[in-house]
């Protein structure tokens, strides 16, 4: 989807719960791993925050928690402003990339279902920052698309995919040419090379805690 199309920002969440497994016990496990080691009272740096879901499950769950939510799209802020309605006074939106975020020391992180845009070279770049901004020991949790780099094996998980947001209301009706069309435009990386970026820039113990066909999702701490 086009992050900045009115129409297609509109249509995001439902998209998000169609094509998503789990999505929102995706974000209840999040917070579940970010409390482990935020302070009651500690801030939290949501990087790739457009739409809001997850900022609205952790404000909900960890009130006293500070959210800095950071997103390239300004329609998708808005969109998040909407979805954290009066629970907005927790938290603070920034338009911008990793480079925008505050410069300063946050207890915890999360980069959901965003690392998939990335190159490789970017996406270490985002993990080194992301380390950069996190308290030695404080958690980052990640999950996005990640197959085998094998290109045979990668098309039949993304078909998976598609065959699983097709039968809970999708309208495309060819699996093949929908799982084409994400393999080309997604530079994913397997879950070993995720792994290794994690480690690369910084981060220890990266374990996984989702798994959802084309999908993982794991956390780390900072070094």
């Amino acid at each position: 989807m086009s992050f900045s199309d009115p129409a297609a920002v509109s249509q995001y969440i439902d998209n998000l719960v169609r094509n998503v497994p789990g999505v929102h016990a995706l974000h209840q496990m999040a917070q579940v791993l970010l409390a482990e080691r935020v302070p009651a009272h500690g801030q939290v740096l949501v990087l790739g925050a457009g739409g809001g879901v997850e900022m609205r499950a952790f404000a909900e769950a960890s009130p006293t928690w500070r959210l800095v939510g950071v997103d390239p799209s300004a329609e998708m802020l808005a969109l998040a402003h909407h979805t954290l309605g009066d629970l907005s006074l927790h938290g603070e939106l920034i338009q911008g990339y990793i480079d925008d975020a505050p410069d300063v020391l946050f207890d915890g992180a999360t980069c959901l279902l965003t690392l998939h845009f990335l190159s490789p070279d970017e996406r270490l770049h985002t993990l080194r920052e992301l380390k950069r901004r996190l308290k030695p020991g404080a958690p980052l949790v990640i999950a996005h698309h990640s197959v085998p780099d094998e290109p045979t094996e990668k098309r039949v998980w993304l078909q998976r995919w598609a065959a699983f947001a097709m039968a809970r209301g999708g309208t495309d009706d060819d699996l093949a040419a929908r799982a084409e069309a994400l393999a080309s435009r997604l530079p994913t990386l397997s879950p070993e090379r995720e792994v290794s970026l994690l480690e690369e820039a910084g981060f220890i113990e990266p374990r996984l805690f989702y798994a959802a066909l084309s999908f993982r999702g794991w956390v780390a701490y900072a070094g």
